[in-house]
């Protein structure tokens, strides 16, 4: 009867919470989501994507072959799971707690290059970039990545000059268009297993997409590990302008 069902729903939510075995044991998940920290984390949901602690350790419980072994499904979850992410961050990058993000986009103070005696074919240089109250790709939801997608596609058919061109979506995509993004390398597919325990491959592949310009120089990639993930590319040893 009811009450059955209520020991039974009881039951249930303590095994959802309890401690988990954590496969990969030399991780800094391992290290730094402690029982204590589970304890105290374990039942809370974000707010923008609906990410859980338990979420955002998945592969470290799945796999035994993670270093890091945590995503963040949204913005939310560094501050809402911060006693997890502060210092397995901290430590990963070798920063101190108060250390301060800094950017310097002068091009200039690049020097050296591969060596010489490689045969270099090309050159990429890429960049992630995410988008304000949208989760981050292990927590969004179906409806904010059609939404990323909607924005970007908006935007991309603004775009003028060299940076023209088209967005190719993945969901019922031509097969000579397929076969033609294979070729050039530019194409992402699904079937990672730890892409797929994370949570990044859920609903594939409605709201992802590439787009390229009509040089086949600049691509974005949409909804792939990145909300956007941005690449430039010459089929030149290195970048001159």
């Amino acid at each position: 009867g009811v009450n059955k069902l209520y020991e039974e729903d009881l039951e249930l939510q303590k095994k959802i919470f309890e401690f988990p075995t954590i496969q990969s044991t030399h991780s800094l998940v391992a290290k730094h989501v402690t029982k204590e920290k589970w304890d105290k984390l374990a039942r809370h949901i974000t707010a923008t994507a609906g990410f859980t602690l338990a979420k955002a350790i998945a592969c470290a419980v799945e796999f035994d072959n993670q270093h890091c072994g945590i995503y963040a499904g949204d913005w939310d979850s560094y501050k809402d799971f911060a006693d997890v992410f502060d210092p397995l961050i901290q430590e990963y990058h070798g920063i101190s707690a108060d250390a301060k993000h800094t950017s310097d986009m002068d091009f200039s103070k690049i020097t050296g290059n591969v060596n010489p005696k490689a045969p270099v074919h090309s050159t990429r240089i890429r960049v992630g970039r995410s988008i304000d109250g949208f989760g981050l790709s292990p927590g969004i939801t179906k409806e904010q990545r059609l939404g990323v997608e909607k924005l970007f596609k908006a935007a991309s058919a603004k775009f003028t000059e060299e940076l023209s061109g088209n967005y190719y979506p993945l969901t019922g995509m031509d097969e000579a268009v397929r076969q033609q993004l294979v070729d050039d390398h530019f194409l992402f597919m699904s079937g990672d297993r730890n892409l797929q325990v994370a949570g990044m491959e859920r609903d594939w592949p409605e709201g992802r997409g590439i787009f390229h310009n009509t040089d086949k120089t600049f691509l974005v990639w949409v909804n792939e590990e990145d909300q956007l993930r941005i690449i430039s590319m010459e089929r030149v040893e290195m970048f001159l302008e």
